[in-house]
């Protein structure tokens, strides 16, 4: 496990050094929104990290509640599998200035009637992320996890289903790196598909150790 010390723009965006003053106004706006106020039922508590050093950007879902009541992202099983995934520990998970974290809808969205979370809130990616990515210059690697980053930074490039999309990695990456969601309710999915842990898994933690020693000097 790579370790760091506790405490960002998508890959292929030039420049090396984020105005910090814009990435600070974005972030201030983003944890101040209430947009969506009347549709959380448990009221907004946006949930976001980064800083203009960062070189990995995490783009996954919505918080869940232990999120949301922590403010504190992946704070779960789920982030704990995430972690494994990278090869890294909680303290340079958590060291902002090389992982940013910027879910497609920054707030808990609730329970569907059948059980499990609601889909992210469909304005706030549209809203925030051109607002934020591109005052994160460092950005070398952008792991979309789950199916609706997918959706949006893959676009036509993703395959009919989330399983073809994540199978066809190499076709994103050095850029981009489809993941599935790390749930335990996935772990099915993981007994089913033995090629993520013996091919992706290498890869992703051979470039995650490559970045983090390259941000931990900018």
């Amino acid at each position: 496990m790579v370790a760091g010390k506790m405490a960002g723009r998508p890959a292929g965006v030039e420049g090396r050094d984020g105005p910090p003053d814009r990435l600070s106004a974005a972030l201030a706006e983003i944890r101040a929104c209430r947009l969506c106020e009347a549709s959380l039922p448990l009221g907004p508590r946006p949930v976001v990290r980064a800083a203009a050093s960062a070189r990995i950007l995490i783009v996954g879902q919505a918080p869940g509640t232990r999120v949301h009541e922590t403010g504190i992202p992946w704070n779960d099983r789920s982030g704990d599998r995430l972690r494994d995934w990278l090869g890294i520990d909680r303290d340079a998970f958590y060291d902002e200035g090389r992982v940013a974290i910027v879910p497609m809808g920054f707030c808990y969205p609730g329970v569907l009637p059948s059980g499990g979370d609601r889909p992210p809130r469909p304005e706030c990616a549209p809203l925030w992320h051109p607002r934020l990515l591109p005052v994160l210059p460092g950005i070398r690697l952008t792991l979309l996890v789950g199916s609706y980053a997918q959706a949006r930074y893959l676009g036509d490039r993703r395959k009919p289903t989330m399983t073809e999309t994540v199978r066809a990695w190499r076709d994103y990456v050095p850029g981009f790196l489809p993941l599935p969601h790390p749930s335990w309710r996935n772990t099915a999915w993981l007994r089913r598909n033995p090629w993520f842990e013996a091919e992706v898994l290498p890869w992703l933690k051979e470039q995650v150790a490559r970045l983090m020693a390259d941000g931990s000097h900018a």
